[in-house]
């Protein structure tokens, strides 16, 4: 299991280590324009990041926030 800090991290990570050994046949579509809108920075939304992820592993994003008053 990997963690990450943040989804675009958890995202590059996969893009850099599980996208290159994908079948060309699996990279077309949605795949590719998420590959190209992220590497480009045309701007992907975390739920598309996440629905990719979930295809290809199991995903849990934890969100904590803490708030100390003054």
């Amino acid at each position: 299991m990997k963690t990450f800090t943040s989804m675009e991290e958890a995202f590059k990570w996969w893009l850099t280590t599980i996208y290159p050994t994908l079948p060309a046949e699996v990279k077309k579509g949605k795949l590719t324009y998420a590959w190209r809108d992220f590497t480009y920075n045309r701007g992907i939304s975390h739920s598309r990041m996440k629905e990719i992820l979930s295809e290809f592993g199991e995903i849990e994003v934890l969100t904590l926030i803490k708030f100390t008053p003054k």
